[in-house]
């Protein structure tokens, strides 16, 4: 047991890893690529429609060489998921474009409290009072190393709600589909990629025209650039399963709130590779940040160490059942004995 416990723990460890890894390094080279001072590939959305292909290529070499299987996931429910993944990609890019780079830093940080409150309507999950303040703590670290001007607009607040709802919804129901069918994270990603490539690669481009007013047919793909899109796609094929690894062991709130440990690398490498401003207010938040995710780690072990029946909580029986049950043998031991056929009692 003390084994299986230690190789599940380092199982974790490691997909946090290569999600860590994998989601800094596809910001670094995406950084890169769409830079100015790069190479200047503007075409978010259809980048994000390659990542996907090549996802989706890499699921289908695996199931055709058995390294993986396929189990069945009804068609609705796999296009749903897909929409839903779809408008987080769409939103966070329309958003990012029309609102202030502070609006748009309260927005992914607001995704927190909404992933809460959506797992307590949908699943009815309950968080002790040392989540809930480790998740405060986190938060307000985070939006004091990022978060700089806010401005904000009609248009830009509707997309960051569209955004954030449906980032919400994706990542619970990543968790919600592999509990349900019985599925892998991989061969949950290997059946929704397609759907997501064929989408994104058809509109991607009209989205990225609206956004920057240019065709990628227009593009002039140099090697360099051409080399920049292919790490960019690889790193994004970990990156994507990893994703689906962590919310499948985790949560969807574990995954946003150690999360933003990517905000705090990025923060620092980008000041290291690209020279970008680092200053005390940063610093600051960063320590703030990472003191709330270490106090977050300590909070989630203590809940799984001493688990509590809440009234919400549905185990295998709840407490009123209990109770009925334990009234129901107490009343057919202590109540007389009926004769079913003289329709009388026997004391």
């Amino acid at each position: 047991m003390e084994a299986e416990k230690k190789s599940s723990s380092v199982s974790d460890i490691g997909a946090w890893a290569m999600n860590v890894i994998s989601s800094v390094g596809i910001i670094m080279a995406n950084k890169q690529l769409m830079s100015a001072n790069g190479y200047a590939f503007g075409f978010a959305t259809t980048l994000t429609g390659f990542h996907f292909a090549v996802t989706a290529l890499v699921g289908m070499i695996s199931n055709a060489t058995g390294l993986s299987a396929s189990k069945h996931v009804p068609l609705w429910e796999l296009l749903w998921f897909s929409i839903v993944a779809n408008l987080s990609i769409t939103g966070m890019n329309f958003s990012l474009m029309l609102n202030s780079v502070g609006f748009y830093q309260i927005s992914k940080l607001s995704m927190i409290p909404v992933v809460c409150v959506l797992e307590w309507l949908l699943h009815s999950k309950q968080y002790t009072f040392q989540v809930k303040m480790s998740v405060v703590v986190v938060v307000i670290g985070v939006g004091v190393c990022t978060v700089t001007d806010v401005k904000v607009n009609a248009k830009g607040f509707l997309c960051a709600c569209v955004a954030i709802l449906s980032t919400s919804l994706q990542q619970i129901s990543i968790g919600s589909l592999q509990k349900k069918y019985s599925v892998g994270s991989f061969e949950l990603l290997s059946k929704t990629a397609p759907i997501q490539a064929c989408s994104l690669l058809v509109l991607g481009p009209i989205i990225d025209y609206y956004l920057s007013g240019k065709l990628i047919l227009s593009y002039n793909f140099t090697s360099g650039a051409f080399l920049f899109i292919l790490l960019s796609c690889s790193l994004a094929v970990f990156c994507n399963v990893s994703q689906y690894l962590c919310i499948g062991r985790f949560s969807a709130v574990s995954f946003q709130v150690l999360g933003h440990m990517k905000t705090v690398c990025v923060l620092t490498l980008g000041w290291l590779l690209f020279d970008s401003e680092l200053t005390f207010k940063n610093i600051m938040g960063m320590l703030v940040a990472i003191a709330g995710m270490v106090i977050y780690s300590w909070a989630v072990e203590v809940e799984k160490t001493n688990p509590k029946i809440t009234p919400h909580a549905k185990n295998s029986m709840t407490e009123e059942e209990i109770r009925l049950l334990k009234d129901g043998i107490e009343f057919e031991v202590t109540s007389p004995v009926k004769d079913v056929e003289l329709g009388g009692s026997k004391q």
